[in-house]
């Protein structure tokens, strides 16, 4: 050993110290590992010659470019790929001072077990038992990358720009720069312009009350069937169940799109045949009023999404022991009593996870509402925020960016999305026997 070191816990600073002013410098001056060492000092190294691409990506990243209005557009900055690359390379900023991190407290760990037991030997400085000892790590990095740049990366990116001015007319790339903006965003949606906090309040009311009936109504509806199902005595129960399936089974564009066409108010089948029966004398406006477009998108969506439900609460409902029914018809329990004591309490105790991530998954539900109504009938304020009287928070998400290019709006909506279903989210998963038990 190249310099001593004092067994009774003394020299510890001294490790601490040596570990901290260079990447495996430790490793190499007292523990003898120069294979662990060295990769450690490369990595420093690396980092040491990046640090000039790593100041110029942080700079253009507070800055967003600069207005270059004498220079061709394709010469000119680009806010949008400045701030992608500048928290690209906070990401690997990160990285680097987590494996910084891990060699100070590698470095501390060998001087613990320097203390404990001595210096190790060359069997176990050697690369065969070093990789082996760090097989776990080596096999979840390109998982942890993968996930850093292709999901994280991009969250970031997106709640980053609500923070920036990037929207049409004036601020889009590469023509024009875009600029940090801080909270006037979110001021402007939430009290600040009375137009677009009227259409914020009435999206997101709207977006609540869609994601509660939505899941309720095919909840309820799958439990109705569910029982009606298992308790009859009908013979070709497996053909009922078949053809209950089919809305569930066809592609939801499909079905949404067919239904449009159905409902029509002009040409729509379903007013041409209550016409033709005598039942009405003009045709119902099922896409163009709102509260009737509304209720036609619960009910539509019921009729596509029930089948789901049913399916899973059968399931349930075979899997509970009979000898529980068997008892209470003993003790003189009738269907309905058994049905509200036992039978409900035990589907719910099974569905209510997936009941949450159905409302979840019903708040973002793009395709029920988008390629049925396109988020229509329009209403006083359509014309300036493009907020139809049936947008939910997601589809106003696609109109903001695709008609009105407010990218800043649009992602300011999506944070507000991610804050409220992300407690849901946490909760449905921390309610499944897996987390409890640990188990996949």
């Amino acid at each position: 050993m190249s310099v001593s070191l004092n067994r009774d816990g003394s020299s510890k600073n001294q490790v601490l110290i040596t570990s901290i002013l260079f990447m495996g410098l430790s490793h190499i001056l007292y523990f003898k590992q120069y294979i662990k060492g060295i990769l450690y000092t490369v990595t420093e190294v690396v980092g040491i010659c990046f640090i000039p691409f790593v100041i110029n990506g942080i700079y253009n990243l507070i800055t967003l470019g600069e207005p270059q209005p004498n220079l061709p557009v394709k010469e000119r900055d680009n806010s949008i790929f400045m701030l992608i690359d500048g928290i690209m390379i906070l990401t690997v900023i990160s990285i680097f001072l987590i494996i910084y991190i891990m060699s100070i407290r590698s470095a501390l760990q060998e001087y613990r077990d320097f203390c404990r037991n001595g210096l190790k030997s060359k069997a176990q400085n050697s690369a065969k038992h070093i990789v082996g000892n760090a097989f776990p790590a080596i096999g979840m990095a390109p998982a942890v990358l993968l996930i850093l740049f292709f999901v994280v990366v991009p969250l970031v990116f997106s709640a980053c720009v609500a923070f920036t001015n990037y929207s049409a007319p004036e601020h889009i790339t590469p023509n024009n720069t875009v600029d940090w903006v801080g909270f006037e965003n979110f001021k402007t949606m939430f009290g600040g312009e009375a137009t677009w906090t009227s259409a914020f309040g009435r999206v997101a009311i709207w977006t609540l009350v869609w994601g509660v009936l939505a899941t309720f109504t095919c909840y309820i509806g799958g439990l109705i069937m569910a029982v009606v199902l298992n308790e009859s005595k009908i013979k070709i129960k497996g053909v009922f169940r078949s053809i209950f399936i089919l809305p569930y089974a066809v592609p939801s564009v499909v079905s949404m799109l067919v239904w449009k066409n159905l409902l029509n108010g002009s040409f729509g089948i379903v007013n041409r045949t209550l016409m033709e029966i005598g039942m009405i004398h003009s045709p119902i406006p099922w896409l163009s009023d709102v509260w009737l477009c509304r209720a036609v998108c619960v009910l539509v969506n019921l009729w596509a999404g029930f089948s789901y439900f049913m399916l899973l609460i059968m399931g349930n409902m075979t899997a509970i022991s009979q000898d529980i029914y068997e008892a209470a018809r003993i003790d003189g329990a009738s269907r309905w009593y058994t049905f509200r004591k036992i039978t409900i309490p035990l589907i719910l105790y099974q569905t209510t996870p997936l009941i949450i991530m159905s409302f979840t998954h019903n708040i973002n539900n793009f395709g029920a509402i988008y390629f049925l109504t396109g988020g229509l009938p329009k209403v006083a304020d359509s014309t300036l925020t493009s907020a139809g009287g049936t947008d939910i928070l997601v589809t106003w998400i696609y109109q903001l960016t695709m008609t009105l290019m407010k990218y800043n709006y649009a992602s300011v909506l999506a944070v507000v999305i991610f804050i409220v279903l992300t407690p849901f989210a946490i909760f449905s998963f921390r309610r499944t026997k897996s987390y409890k038990e640990g188990e996949l």
